[in-house]
């Protein structure tokens, strides 16, 4: 969303607060908004498990328990249930829990998902094969996501769209990324929709292999319930539904899901995931485009070191969980993807992730503050409330502690 300022922040986000007494809703709209509430918990419940420790599951099966007690027909919470009992060895709860799932229907169940199962598990600690060398990468894959229009339009950002379609370029370019061009999905437009963004992941999950190497990036609104907990984060698809609280939850992809498809289902010992979807709180809350309703938030740290589990996992987010992200002149992307594109053409290609983010890290503070000064002279001088002094950007980098280095630009077996 945008304002009148120069180069304004990209707010987006979310916690979004509306009470509609359920008394004087229909039947119908008090039970969706029950079960919305109900996914919530759920949510909360896949991202308490990051080792799968007994502590762990034992948190999130009462977070499961109390979804059913407010929705019993929220069948994948039925299915999650089961297997949560299964890891505690609680065989009986289990199969009741399997036979419910089965009984209102399950799509977590029909896709076999599994928190508790890394597709690129690591090697026990103390083992010799800990930094063992991987083979050369044999093919590449990448995920390209921005997302500018929404069913709202208020939300409607002006660059992301944009980020994802030069970072794709830069993917296929035979000098930096190197990439095959039908093994690069790009979504950029209006019709990113929730299911189509699943079933794109769904795509990246199925056709790589472990000696391949796998790229997602994902531009667009973040959202968090730090009300509930700063665990839990969502992306707001292109039909998100803004209307109440529990459309919200309803019909945004919780970051669960991303990052469980990541976990279980990627089994490329290579993955590398950017993520612009972080625009917080209250530093700038005095902003215009708090106005929309929504505050965005970054991937929490928690969130962060559930994807990095298991071998060649690295995630690099726009910015810290209490900062907001920057689009605009004098670039005409995203900072973030701005600095994170010349980064990219280093060493044609051939810089490693680390290096990558330590490039970003440097350029992309000095150039937000620089457009922070430059935005409080011109509000002053306007009589408008200038941005906080304060305001900076600073990217996060949460890394596998196992595994080769990831460079996106390496020439692979296959070619």
């Amino acid at each position: 969303m945008k304002s009148s300022h120069i180069s304004p922040p990209r707010l987006l986000c979310a916690i979004i607060f509306f009470a509609l007494p359920l008394a004087f809703a229909a039947p119908a709209r008090a039970q969706g908004q029950r079960c919305g509430v109900a996914k919530d918990f759920m949510v909360q419940a896949l991202e308490r498990i990051k080792i799968g420790s007994n502590d762990e599951v034992a948190d999130g099966l009462e977070l499961l328990k109390h979804a059913n007690q407010v929705c019993i027909s929220l069948g994948d919470a039925w299915y999650y249930r089961s297997l949560f009992e299964q890891k505690l060895g609680q065989a009986a709860k289990a199969n009741y829990s399997l036979s419910k799932a089965k009984e209102f229907g399950s799509q977590a169940m029909n896709e076999g998902a599994n928190p508790f199962i890394l597709a690129a598990p690591p090697p026990p600690k103390g083992s010799p094969n800990l930094q063992a060398k991987l083979p050369a990468v044999a093919k590449k894959w990448a995920l390209v996501v921005g997302i500018s229009q929404f069913s709202d339009p208020a939300l409607n950002l002006r660059y992301t769209s944009k980020d994802a379609k030069d970072f794709a370029a830069l993917l296929l370019d035979p000098k930096y990324g190197r990439f095959q061009p039908a093994n690069v999905h790009t979504l950029a437009d209006d019709q990113v929709t929730t299911r189509r963004l699943k079933e794109e992941l769904n795509w990246l999950a199925r056709m790589a292999g472990e000696d391949d190497l796998v790229v997602i990036f994902v531009a667009t609104h973040g959202t968090a319930r730090s009300q509930d907990t700063a665990d839990v984060n969502y992306v707001v698809t292109s039909d998100t539904d803004l209307q109440s609280e529990d459309s919200l939850f309803a019909t945004a992809l919780p970051m669960v899901e991303l990052s469980d498809i990541v976990r279980t289902r990627v089994k490329a010992r290579r993955t590398a995931i950017f993520l612009d979807t972080c625009h917080s709180a209250g530093a700038t809350s005095t902003l215009p485009e708090r106005a929309t309703g929504l505050a965005d938030s970054a991937p929490s740290a928690s969130a962060l070191e559930r994807i990095r589990q298991g071998v060649g996992r690295a995630i690099l987010a726009s910015s810290q969980e209490d900062q907001v992200s920057f689009e605009g002149p004098p670039f005409q992307n995203g900072y973030f993807t701005h600095f994170l594109l010349a980064a990219l053409r280093q060493n044609n290609g051939m810089d490693t992730i680390e290096q990558v983010y330590a490039y970003v890290r440097d350029e992309l503070p000095k150039a937000v503050s620089a457009q922070v000064q430059a935005q409080r002279s011109v509000s002053l001088k306007n009589g408008a409330s200038p941005p906080p002094k304060q305001a900076t950007q600073i990217p996060v980098l949460s890394i596998s502690e196992s595994g080769a280095d990831i460079v996106l630009g390496v020439s692979t077996s296959a070619n």
